[in-house]
């Protein structure tokens, strides 16, 4: 059943919590996407079979929770998730699909304690630095500047925004420039036809974190979905072992 609460900063969030035993599931999704994606309810069907807690849920701006898409950043979306963690009993295996990475690195960041694991796909930490802005020319830096937004061709349907407010407060939560220790198991899942996240960014975050049990999938000709069955098992796997099923 999904229900609705409201953040600590007035956010209106939509979630699905699905009460069980052992370490909660908990899906975080990516850049426009939403908590009916193929990720999202396979994991859940999976979960549910086995008995598992399992947390999906929409960010602001994304979905049917409230809020404007380009209206959202970073932070506020990392703020929406840890106010889904708080929700959580017990301890948690995180889950993020690309941004999804980066706000579960946050969240594993700030509350290590709370995780059982992590898995990430296509994970894009740092990406509003590294793939976007550092993607701009500087007639787009311009444009950005002075509109406060650019449009950007997306294989995914319509042009994706990328907003001044994005890329400035994705600055102020970045990953991948100090050190990040990770003291639970880590599975980071990769294609390698992944052309929106390419794969050296997944070597990037290997070398980047610490931690005793981090290994690191390669999946060649796997794109930056990630949804085909084949790999929909391969995520299965990865959240069983760090969960320690």
């Amino acid at each position: 059943m999904i229900e609705r609460f409201i953040t600590p900063e007035g956010r209106d969030i939509a979630f699905e919590h699905l009460r069980g035993q052992g370490p909660t599931v908990m899906f975080c999704g990516g850049y426009r996407s939403d908590m009916e994606g193929n990720k999202a309810l396979a994991l859940r069907e999976w979960a549910q079979a086995r008995g598992l807690g399992f947390m999906r849920f929409d960010y602001s701006g994304h979905g049917i929770s409230g809020g404007e898409f380009t209206d959202g950043c970073i932070g506020d979306w990392a703020a929406d998730a840890r106010a889904v963690l708080a929700r959580i009993d017990g301890p948690v295996v995180l889950v993020g699909s690309s941004m999804g990475g980066w706000i579960s690195l946050l969240l594993a960041r700030a509350f290590p304690e709370r995780l059982a694991g992590l898995v990430t796909i296509a994970a894009a930490p740092d990406f509003t630095e590294d793939l976007v802005w550092a993607s701009l020319n500087d007639a787009q830096k311009q444009e950005m500047q002075t509109h406060g937004r650019i449009l950007q061709p997306s294989e995914y349907g319509a042009p994706y925004p990328y907003t001044l407010k994005l890329v400035e407060d994705g600055r102020s939560n970045l990953v991948l420039r100090t050190p990040l220790h990770l003291p639970f198991p880590v599975r980071l899942l990769q294609g390698t036809a992944d052309v929106d996240v390419p794969p050296q960014v997944a070597y990037r975050l290997l070398d980047h974190v610490t931690g005793e049990d981090i290994r690191l999938t390669l999946v060649k000709g796997a794109d930056h979905r990630f949804s085909t069955p084949a790999c929909l098992r391969i995520i299965e796997t990865a959240v069983a072992e760090v969960a320690a099923l």
